[in-house]
């Protein structure tokens, strides 16, 4: 009994180690947490072709103008049915209430009637070059356009930056395509190459073959003028910004473009979120989203 007692007192006076519990794993927003939210509305919305998804939402900030103005590209694996351009209301509407005018564009997916190759490129194509044919109409200043896209349109906003290094032989080259001076990329796809060899990235790799088409004797290289790898360089900034914790995009996916493209010769710049998925890219309250908004502001009020 004595002995019990004393081995009892020994283990009260005994120093406590404290244990430091296990890191826990960040809890990421869901799309029902952004897409649940009371949606703002754009100030307009204008056509560009007769299809429903041939549309762009203009966002126009108060005061007289002229407005610096972002090109903004919705993702959704290039897929209508998985999102459209109202899935960027919540931070175009931010922008707009920071002095920035947002051109909101839409194009339609590989499921819908003209998607894929060329249509969904041409449609995006169109929708940005609507920027400077209705510049003066909305009072926009497009002598310095940013573009912005999140996931798929993370690589359609690159693309539509290379539309000056496409092939002569392309059908989606065009003579005087809309100058794009700075990309940000919101855990993008830039390499279709990449993706379609990639089966754990979200979109999976069927999509990219309905995106890209079946190679034909006229256009023997599907990658060629769609794959933005393969248009390196493209001559302007370029800033990626990706979540650690992104379970849709493969962090690889951006250190491997940044590699590729810094190696090309162009200025590009990968900026890693911790505690961040894919749905905080585009969620306003964010800390990417506060880096996105960032870059946003010093390039456009560098240039007023």
């Amino acid at each position: 009994m004595i002995r019990l007692a004393i081995l009892a007192l020994a283990a009260l006076s005994m120093p406590v180690i404290a244990q430091t519990p296990a890191p826990a794993t960040p809890s990421l927003l869901t799309w029902p947490d952004l897409t649940k939210r009371p949606k703002p509305a754009p100030d307009t919305t204008i056509d560009y072709g007769t299809d429903p998804m041939q549309k762009i939402d203009v966002w126009l900030p108060k005061g007289k103008g002229p407005f610096p103005v972002v090109v903004m590209v919705h993702g959704g694996c290039w897929t209508t049915s998985i999102a459209d351009r109202s899935l960027m209301n919540w931070i175009a509407d931010d922008l707009r209430n920071s002095g920035v005018a947002v051109w909101n564009i839409d194009y339609r997916g590989v499921d819908r009637a003209g998607g894929g190759y060329p249509g969904t490129f041409a449609d995006a194509a169109k929708a940005a070059d609507q920027l400077a044919v209705n510049a003066q109409r909305f009072n926009l200043d497009a002598r310095h356009v940013v573009a912005i896209g999140h996931s798929a349109g993370g690589h359609l906003a690159l693309w539509l930056a290379g539309r000056p290094k496409l092939p002569a032989t392309s059908p989606l080259r065009a003579a005087n395509p809309l100058r794009i001076d700075h990309v940000i990329s919101l855990g993008g796809l830039p390499d279709l190459e990449a993706t379609a060899a990639s089966p754990e990235n979200g979109c999976g790799v069927e999509v990219v073959a309905q995106l890209v088409g079946k190679p034909t004797p006229q256009h023997p290289d599907v990658y060629a003028d769609t794959s933005v790898p393969r248009l390196l360089p493209l001559g302007m900034k370029q800033d990626l910004i990706n979540g650690r914790e992104d379970r849709i995009i493969p962090f690889v996916m951006a250190t491997d473009y940044v590699a590729k493209a810094n190696a090309a010769g162009d200025t590009a710049t990968l900026h890693t979120i911790p505690a961040t998925g894919h749905v905080e890219l585009i969620a306003p309250e964010t800390a990417a989203w506060a880096e996105a908004k960032r870059l946003i502001l010093a390039d456009l009020r560098k240039t007023q």
